[in-house]
């Protein structure tokens, strides 16, 4: 049964135009049927059938407003499956290009709701070398270092371990072939860089800019030069 219901899965997800549909959601945001449809390539008809398929795997969930009906990730795990399966996919061995700040999306980006990138998996790795965060049985677990860390920086890990979704954990980075941070944590660690001024978002990209306060502040904070 197990195997039948990953068949299924994999069925659904590598279908050309379902697959266009759930890269466009990584940004986090939620879509219109015909938003999606053009992205996908496909008339509004068959992006409908599309959606309404993923919708019943639990992949997708739909939200009314007004006459416009929004669909984006049911939950986190359908993303982290997405950035995993990106890996998957060959790179060019022709031409290596290093990832600096002149490619912008490959340096610092969204994954789902959380910092991805070359800057994302160097937050991931500094938390992890001053003991905020130890990796165990493919999650991460807080230090008392750590939970003193967040707690300074104004994150309430108390209420985000309650939750049902993953604290932290590791998502390999498609670019970088190296970990990111996910989960709880990583969302409102975004949230508030956001909310600081420390990094913004570009309309309509996944990209992030790192403002010269956020550079000045991760400096301070993590010895981060980015």
């Amino acid at each position: 049964m197990e195997l039948e219901n990953l068949t299924s899965i994999a069925g659904l997800i590598g279908e050309p135009a379902r697959i266009k549909m759930l890269w466009a959601l990584m940004d986090g945001k939620a879509y219109t049927a015909t938003e999606l449809s053009i992205v996908a390539g496909v008339s509004p008809q068959s992006a409908s059938m599309h959606l309404g398929k993923m919708v019943s795997a639990d992949l997708l969930k739909v939200s009314n407003q007004g006459r416009h009906r929004y669909f984006s990730y049911a939950r986190a795990e359908v993303a982290y499956a997405i950035e995993a399966l990106s890996n998957l996919a060959p790179h060019q061995k022709q031409v290596i290009v290093k990832v600096t700040k002149d490619v912008p999306f490959e340096y610092c980006r969204t994954c789902y709701d959380h910092i991805a990138g070359k800057a994302g998996v160097m937050l991931n790795e500094r938390l992890i070398a001053m003991d905020y965060l130890v990796e165990k049985d493919k999650h991460y677990e807080m230090t008392a270092k750590g939970e003193t860390f967040f707690q300074e920086f104004g994150i309430d890990t108390t209420s985000l371990l309650k939750q049902k979704r993953p604290f932290a954990r590791p998502c390999l980075d498609w670019s970088e072939r190296r970990p990111h941070l996910a989960g709880s944590l990583a969302m409102r660690i975004l949230n508030k860089m956001i909310a600081e001024d420390w990094m913004r978002k570009i309309q309509d990209s996944r990209t992030l800019l790192i403002t010269s306060k956020g550079q000045s502040n991760l400096y301070d904070l993590l010895g981060i030069k980015i």
